[in-house]
């Protein structure tokens, strides 16, 4: 008879060189949201983010493509800009090396004096960026496959749920700090086993749980489920768009989710880990032009009452919990038939975190 799969040992969880080798090896090979592109309508407009340990910057050209950069001046090292902006060109703040918004550098103070200067083979290191539907997605892996390669299906189908969406910008972000590690974060969001007996608004007001269902599309997790009856609808899903009697969500390996409530209500999970034990949730609401919408605010502020309140204290336990000497790790709870009270979802996670974790060194 066969043996069942036992979730991962706590140390994935606790153990600060686990997340070393994640820093390294899984966040810098896989797709990392930056921002939406909203945020850079107009040439010149920048944005300066963290990436693991490393400082990026996002930024406009004037031929209308988003590239990103590593944040640092290629004379002596100093981080070019911080925060969000715009700007001509980009100035190094240290001794005013000047690039155009392609990267390549335009001119340095008193550079002629130096024999064999070359301003022409000088450039910021670029890396990979993807727009994909809006939002801005980044990979340090120059030979990582595109998107639509890793999460196949995935652009269609949210294209079809979300028909608007190049009308859509943020609303609202919501940084949500929680006090685990980023793997506990994203586990608890791709499972519905303890739905029913921890979101009772969410399992009674939005989605049918018995219809519940998570299946794999490469490196995404496909979540659906039908709608609970109209008349226990907490909040109004009359939107004039098709779709309106299904919740979907959109995992994207390994960290942001897009979620679509009936209506389609448009938003996002991005998952920023900090260190070992503590990660930054950023909960973004979108709208037509972001524009005020009383419908989003208020299904916002249901969601971060109820289902984001109800899960800090389901991961901040587990987190406590995996720091025990008295936990051994149990069985996965996999069902067949998959459903509501199945954990295959965390099966597939977690067979993605060993992969990452085993591929890189430990010290």
């Amino acid at each position: 008879m066969p043996e069942p799969v036992r979730s991962l040992a706590a140390r994935y969880y606790t153990d600060p060189a686990i997340f070393a080798a994640e820093q390294a090896g899984l966040f810098a090979r896989t797709w990392q949201f930056a921002c939406h592109a909203s945020q850079l309508e107009n040439p010149g407009d920048y944005l300066a983010f963290d990436l693991g340990d490393e400082s990026l910057f996002c930024i406009k050209g004037r031929d209308g493509v988003i590239r990103t950069f590593y944040n640092v001046c290629q004379h002596r090292a100093h981080q070019l800009v911080s925060g969000a902006g715009s700007t001509r060109v980009v100035v190094c703040p240290y001794h005013a090396w000047t690039y155009e918004l392609t990267g390549h550098l335009r001119a340095a103070p008193n550079a002629k004096s130096v024999p064999g200067f070359d301003a022409a083979q000088i450039c910021l290191s670029e890396i990979r960026t993807e727009v994909f539907l809006g939002f801005v997605f980044v990979n340090l892996d120059p030979e990582a496959q595109p998107m639509d390669h890793w999460f196949p299906n995935v652009r269609a189908e949210l294209e079809a749920f979300v028909p608007n969406w190049s009308d859509l910008k943020p609303l609202e972000w919501v940084e949500i700090p929680e006090d685990c590690n980023w793997k506990v974060s994203v586990e608890n969001y791709s499972e519905c086993y303890h739905c029913s007996l921890n979101h009772p608004t969410f399992s009674t007001g939005v989605i049918r749980p018995e219809t519940y269902d998570i299946q794999p599309q490469g490196y995404c997790l496909r979540h659906t489920t039908e709608c609970n009856d109209l008349g226990q609808m907490s909040y109004d899903i009359d939107s004039g768009f098709p779709n309106n009697d299904r919740y979907s969500s959109w995992f994207l390996w390994p960290m942001f989710s897009f979620q679509v409530y009936p209506g389609n209500l448009l938003n996002t999970y991005h998952w920023r880990a900090v260190d070992a034990g503590r990660v930054v949730v950023w909960r973004g609401w979108y709208s037509v032009g972001g524009a005020e919408n009383e419908t989003v605010r208020r299904m916002a502020v249901q969601d971060r009452a109820t289902t984001v309140e109800e899960d800090i204290r389901l991961v901040e336990s587990v987190q406590r919990g995996l720091r025990s000497r008295g936990y051994v790790p149990g069985p996965l709870v996999v069902d067949p038939g998959c459903g509501v009270n199945s954990e295959h979802s965390i099966l597939h996670l977690q067979k993605w975190m060993r992969e990452a974790v085993a591929a890189e060194p430990m010290s």
